[in-house]
């Protein structure tokens, strides 16, 4: 007997620190949606690099423990609050929701419900939730990229980095993406030219790629490695950093890592020369409500539209049933992957 008919909802629950098979799944009674809210039935959920790193304690602002991870969800909307337009029942939508995502229903307010095209996969949708957005406004609001420009994109088998290599692409740029040496057939599939990221020569092949440096590398990583691609920039490049990746495993504050790297962007940022260095973080703007979610429902939907069209690729790396949580988890963080995990309740 499935949730909706048991009345229950089955959640993953993160009880603080522990490894993917500590990870605690509860049922309990299905909530009614208050004013302004939305209960909506998860059709597909996903193993995020926040999650990675709120299993260790390490995300910058994560709630305290215990709670229900989750970054984005996709999914039907099967109840309404008061003053939520009743047309909304039955259609399928995106949330970003920072956690609570693992879940097979979740309250979340009506206004971030943004719509999925008719015809789009859940699961394939769900891989382009936060990591098209956040590909989107690194890309066209950060570095504003532009056609015949080169990039250089770390990671660019991951969740975020196989999104920016495409829409590079679809911009007119070329791309250099780092991977390790498993996952070049799939980068070069995506129209990169692939190295390793792990060859010492790094730099020195990215230059004889890009002579006069790079315009823009985008930085999940962090670390030591950040010089060598604030280095790597052309005149007038463009260095966006969106992550620590290198400090998930590193023991001790979540929140130094990243007050670091932001202390560096920031100097690096006010040095004459032209160039820039930026840190992303997605919930920017937050605090104007009404402006943020403007703002994430265009740039989704334009990621959404290029799916829909077929332009845009989505990397399913796995779906991955909602109660093997941990074998998702371990699959996500195995650096076997290309694309996202995929958790279906």
């Amino acid at each position: 007997m499935d949730d909706a008919s048991t009345g229950q909802v089955l959640e993953v629950v993160l009880p603080g620190v522990v490894e993917p098979d500590g990870l605690v799944l509860r049922h309990r009674e299905r909530p009614t949606p208050g004013p302004g809210r939305a209960l909506v039935r998860v059709e597909a959920t996903g193993v995020s690099f926040a999650e990675q790193q709120m299993r260790r304690a390490k995300y910058y602002d994560q709630p305290p423990f215990p709670f229900v991870p989750g970054y984005d969800l996709v999914g039907t909307v099967a109840e309404v609050g008061p003053g939520v337009d009743p047309g909304l029942l039955g259609g399928r939508f995106a949330v970003l929701t920072k956690t609570g995502g693992w879940a097979s229903h979740a309250v979340v307010d009506a206004a971030d419900l943004v719509p999925v095209p008719d015809g789009v996969d859940p699961a394939e949708a769900e891989t382009l939730v936060v990591n098209g957005i956040t590909a989107w406004q690194v890309l066209h609001g950060v570095a504003r990229v532009a056609e015949g420009q080169t990039v250089l994109v770390h990671g660019a088998n991951g969740g975020v980095g196989s999104t920016l290599v495409q829409l590079a692409r679809l911009a007119g740029a070329r791309v250099i993406g780092t991977a390790s040496p498993r996952h070049h057939d799939a980068v070069r599939e995506l129209g990169a030219t692939p190295l390793d990221y792990r060859d010492p020569a790094l730099p020195a092949k990215v230059r004889e790629l890009a002579p006069g440096g790079v315009d823009a590398v985008f930085d999940h990583v962090g670390g030591p490695g950040i010089v060598d691609s604030w280095r790597l920039l052309g005149p007038r490049g463009t260095l966006v950093a969106y992550g620590t990746a290198s400090t998930r495993d590193a023991p001790g504050s979540s929140r130094l890592p990243v007050l670091r790297l932001f202390a560096r962007l920031l100097l690096w940022d006010a040095l004459p020369g032209g160039r820039t260095a930026k840190f992303f973080n997605i919930w920017t703007g937050k605090r104007d409500a009404a402006g943020f979610r403007a703002r994430l429902g265009r740039d989704l939907g334009a990621v959404f539209a290029l799916l829909a069209e077929g332009r845009l690729r989505p990397q399913v790396a796995a779906r991955v049933p909602l109660e093997r949580v941990a074998e998702a988890v371990a699959l996500a963080e195995s650096g076997t992957i290309t694309g996202k995990v995929v958790l279906v309740p």
